[in-house]
């Protein structure tokens, strides 16, 4: 379908006022979505979407995470090494659990940030700033 004329501006004004909104949601929060799973061969890949809004570039940032089976039980503590987050820029991340099949994976907890590397961050804000969420079966805390 093409659009022109008024529809078509129409259409970019609604485009940009979304745009906006989910800029603004995004001011003061790290926003870390599960967006996908897939088991391959004995690893469950884990598929992270990451958007820093917190105005000012993340040199590293390392969480430590805890993974649950599906009968609520701890599998593991592992570290997430996101890396370098520009503000504003959305990342993806992918991260295998070897050992672990997906379809067993019940939830993840964010339990803090084991490492927030900035030159103008606040103390602790990679932990009190995690906005957790999920596109998947697999509940994610923080």
């Amino acid at each position: 379908m093409r659009l022109v004329g008024k529809g078509a501006c129409a259409l970019c004004v609604w485009m940009a006022g979304i745009a906006s909104a989910q800029e603004e949601d995004l001011e003061g929060r790290i926003a870390v979505e599960l967006n996908a799973v897939q088991t391959v061969e004995q690893a469950c890949t884990l598929t992270f979407l990451i958007t820093n809004g917190l105005g000012a570039a993340i040199d590293k940032a390392v969480y430590e995470t805890v993974l649950f089976d599906t009968t609520g039980q701890v599998n593991r503590l592992t570290l997430f090494d996101f890396g370098t987050l520009p503000p504003a820029r959305p990342r993806v991340r992918q991260f295998a659990v070897p050992d672990m099949a997906c379809d067993r994976l019940g939830r993840i907890l964010f339990n803090g940030a084991q490492t927030c590397d900035g030159s103008d961050l606040a103390e602790g804000v990679c932990g009190t700033a995690l906005v957790p969420s999920s596109r998947t079966e697999i509940e994610v805390i923080g």
